[in-house]
């Protein structure tokens, strides 16, 4: 994978957290729209170029993988609180205790996220999409959690240390991956059953944004819009 894929990777989600202090306050509602598009970007990506491919790819498994990565990121979401998808949990300062499952989730989920990114991919465009729809996603993720940590009372100096944890482990997963990739054995099998994982996660991930982004369930012709831009992006990419 090129080495500016690895930079992409790193340093949007850690300038996305570190845009907080510019902004003071996150507003929900602005990151709700970012979320909404995001998420139309991930379920159109999956649905259109990743699916068809793990399908093509696979030899009748890519189901079963694709199944476990929809129940391993609700595990996930134990332990990150489901800020993946945008919930918000503010701990009081007076009574705080740092959220060490919710960082373990979340770097777990981000992790996961980065190891179908193997060059494999590259010749049919998909790796570019992927790579495209990990960093969209976790641009709203990395502000929600900057505002957490801020929120919890731990120190600026900390929060920034977590979030750029955080940043590191899309990358560590790919680089992982496409170290085991150029082993000289045939991993293909493994890089299915990622794929299939990841896509799990996805569906997961972008059908809870769409349906949970919309207060009391009305129709917003903003957020739809949006929705259709983030879905029309993962077409044509």
């Amino acid at each position: 994978m090129p080495i500016i894929y690895y930079f992409l990777l790193f340093i949007t989600i850690l300038l996305s957290g570190v845009s907080i202090f510019a902004f003071k306050k996150i507003q929900p509602r602005a990151l709700k729209l970012m979320l909404s598009f995001s998420g139309a970007y991930l379920f159109a990506l999956t649905v259109l170029h990743l699916i068809p491919e793990v399908y093509t790819a696979g030899k009748g498994t890519a189901g079963a993988f694709i199944l476990l990565g929809f129940f391993i990121q609700i595990l996930l979401e134990v332990f990150s609180e489901g800020i993946e998808h945008g919930h918000i949990h503010i701990h009081k300062k007076q009574n705080a205790a740092f959220p060490y499952g919710m960082m373990l989730g979340l770097c777990l989920h981000s992790f996961l996220e980065g190891m179908p990114l193997v060059q494999r991919f590259s010749e049919s465009g998909t790796q570019t999409s992927l790579l495209t729809g990990i960093i969209l996603h976790h641009i709203p993720v990395a502000i929600a959690l900057m505002s957490m940590l801020l929120d919890s009372g731990i120190k600026k100096s900390s929060a920034i240390f977590y979030l750029t944890l955080f940043a590191l482990m899309a990358p560590l997963g790919a680089f992982i991956s496409n170290l085991f990739g150029q082993s000289g054995n045939d991993l293909s099998i493994y890089f299915n059953a990622m794929m299939a994982i990841v896509i799990g996660i996805f569906l997961h991930i972008s059908t809870t944004i769409l349906f949970e982004s919309s207060e009391q369930h009305r129709f917003n012709y903003l957020k739809f819009f949006i929705i259709l831009l983030g879905a029309g992006l993962a077409m044509i990419s």
